[in-house]
């Protein structure tokens, strides 16, 4: 089954949590702390495999979730760093914010690997605390929360050359004659249903990979037939062929069809009508086939040459070859994506940053207090250790926290709420 759509929800391990532990043996005097760091949580990560051909394995996958990271040991010894989750995808996979929409990564080779969501930050043991005046700290940090993203996964298939064209055109038989590929062919609509891709040779040892695109009519940009599904299919392609069945199959208009295919191209991305073009007249064998083709010269007023075939008989079939080789050699690889579209691009404003923390009074009139920075503080402090919250109280303090609340109206012995956790203002 050939699936080229999918979506995931994707987490990463969480850090492991630091150690509060002390070294005590004999014969060893004023020991001191010796807690060690946990580990990393694993990162999730997709690799490109160009022995696959469809996200098959994932449709029925909820989720993937990497690793936690393990908990520091005593004697100063490290937590092991959580395994990655390794993602294999087919060469030609993209990686969606589910939400924003931003690529988060564009697999294109094979063995490609892209990190999508990190593994947190393995906590620290009470030894990273040791100092002049503190000798013997009970502090040690939790992990850091891993990253959870609901995730959505497309396959635009890598081939240099798109087939497009409505239903029964002869895509599928061209393709066929061109290529070792075999695409099932019948006098039907809709016989084809998946993309088939084909390696095409021509006769000076030039080649390049060929796509035959299904289902295409008007309508398809707006989801009619199979356009919608597989229209993202054609975006890397880097020439278009456009198949036009001037035996005028089923009492069809050559060119009203070629216009609104041209037109759903247009619909679905504009960028797709500067895209260089080869106008394919198929059927040529067909009686009445080289009227149709002078009422469709007469009608065109674009500049993209024409090239008269038969598919079935083979006629002209190497010089449509030559032409769409030597129209790829003019035509360089362009990314598929703007730098707009990526989710790690940097903007450089004048915009301020956004505050550590935000201060809103509940429903039932206590102060609340939130914020991304103060949620990651906030996780990774261990509350059953009163160094461990009293080195919270400190980093609020110096955060500005208890200045905000202060400038709230909060008086000394009221109640501030934490995400989870209520504490008593001291003023």
């Amino acid at each position: 089954m050939f699936v080229d759509l999918v979506k995931i929800k994707a987490i990463s391990g969480k850090g492991g949590d630091g150690m509060v532990a002390f070294r005590r043996e004999k014969y060893v005097p004023k020991g001191g702390p010796a807690g060690g760091d946990g580990g990393r949580g694993g990162h999730v990560v997709f690799e490109g495999d160009e022995g696959l051909s469809t996200l098959l394995d994932l449709r029925y996958r909820k989720q993937l979730k990497a690793d936690d990271g393990e908990h520091g040991k005593s004697k100063k010894m490290h937590g092991k760093t959580g395994e990655d989750m390794v993602i294999r995808v087919p060469v030609g996979t993209t990686v969606f914010d589910g939400e924003s929409d931003q690529v988060l990564a564009d697999i294109t080779t094979h063995k490609q690997r892209a990190i999508v969501l990190k593994g947190g930050r393995g906590g620290r043991g009470n030894v990273r605390f040791t100092t002049s005046r503190n000798t013997a700290p009970e502090i040690a940090e939790k992990g850091e929360p891993g990253q959870t993203l609901d995730l959505r996964l497309e396959l635009k298939l890598l081939a240099d050359v798109g087939l497009i064209g409505m239903p029964s055109v002869g895509k599928s038989t061209l393709i066929s004659v061109i290529s070792k590929s075999r695409p099932k062919i019948a006098a039907y609509h809709f016989t084809t249903t998946v993309p088939n891709l084909g390696v095409v040779g021509t006769r000076d040892q030039r080649s390049f990979v060929a796509a035959d695109l299904p289902g295409l009519i008007e309508g398809a940009a707006k989801g009619q037939g199979l356009g919608l599904t597989f229209l993202r299919h054609i975006e890397r392609t880097r020439v278009i062929l456009h198949i036009v069945d001037m035996g005028a199959f089923e009492g069809r208009d050559p060119y009203e069809d070629y216009r609104a295919i041209e037109r759903e191209l247009v619909s679905y991305d504009q960028h797709l009508e500067k895209r260089p073009k080869i106008i394919v007249a198929n059927k040529m064998d067909i009686p009445g086939a080289h009227e149709n083709l002078e009422r469709f010269k007469a009608h065109y007023t674009g500049d993209h040459e024409i090239i008269p075939i038969s598919a079935a008989t083979r006629e002209n079939i190497e010089k449509l070859l030559l032409k769409t080789a030597d129209l790829l050699e003019t035509v360089p690889p362009t990314p598929l994506y703007g730098e707009d579209r990526f989710a790690d691009r940097v903007e450089y404003t004048f915009e301020p940053d956004a505050p550590p923390f935000t201060i809103e009074r509940g429903s039932d009139g206590v102060y609340e207090v939130h914020g991304e920075r103060l949620r990651r503080l906030f996780d990774m402090t261990d509350f059953s250790k009163d160094q461990s919250v009293m080195r919270f109280a400190r980093q609020l303090r110096r955060l500005g926290v208890d200045d905000a609340l202060r400038e709230k109206g909060v008086q000394n012995g009221d109640t501030v709420r934490i995400f989870d956790y209520a504490f008593e203002f001291v003023d």
